[in-house]
């Protein structure tokens, strides 16, 4: 009758006793099962840690040590002045869309920081297509300048949405 509580089938018992490679009598059974139960778990727990699975380091990661991580470092390749006016054009975009809903004083803010940053951009655009229309031909300087209008057209548009005194002083800026 001890023998149904511990192991519900014939099996899982014989899988037991042969993994020992011994026979043990039925009083023995039940710490030697609590054993294996517990060793077992603990074993594999150390060998995991021991070869620094993927799962424990995982678990064991902190945001600390994500921003202290360096890869290989690659140069950062300079955008075109193409990809320079998308990435206003872009920016700018999200700028709008966060300020048609009903926007909260620091949403404004934040958005007022972005389009700041979107004007240095646009002068560094500016600056980069001035040198490159010198020795551009025709059809490449109709694309900067097309570049140029898009990204103008979309700062503007921007600017009109931000609230007035928008770009004043920001709060941080004060202290």
């Amino acid at each position: 009758m001890l023998r149904a509580y511990i192991f519900p089938t014939l099996a899982a018992e014989a899988v037991l006793l042969s993994a020992g490679g011994l026979v043990l009598p039925e009083e023995r059974l039940v710490p030697a099962a609590l054993a294996v139960l517990v060793v077992v778990p603990a074993l594999v727990f150390a060998v995991r840690r021991w070869t620094g699975s993927l799962s424990y380091q995982v678990r064991r990661l902190s945001p600390e040590q994500i921003t202290a991580a360096r890869g290989p470092r690659r140069e950062p390749r300079e955008q075109t002045p193409e990809e320079l006016a998308d990435s206003i054009v872009e920016r700018t975009g999200e700028i709008r869309r966060a300020l048609a809903d009903s926007p909260s004083e620091v949403r404004i803010e934040m958005c007022a920081m972005g389009y700041r940053a979107c004007a240095n951009d646009m002068i560094t655009l500016t600056h980069r297509i001035n040198e490159e229309l010198k020795s551009a031909g025709l059809l490449r300087r109709m694309r900067l300048r097309r570049a140029r209008n898009r990204a103008i057209e979309a700062l503007s548009a921007t600017r009109e949405s931000l609230p007035p005194g928008a770009l004043r002083t920001t709060r941080q800026e004060h202290q």
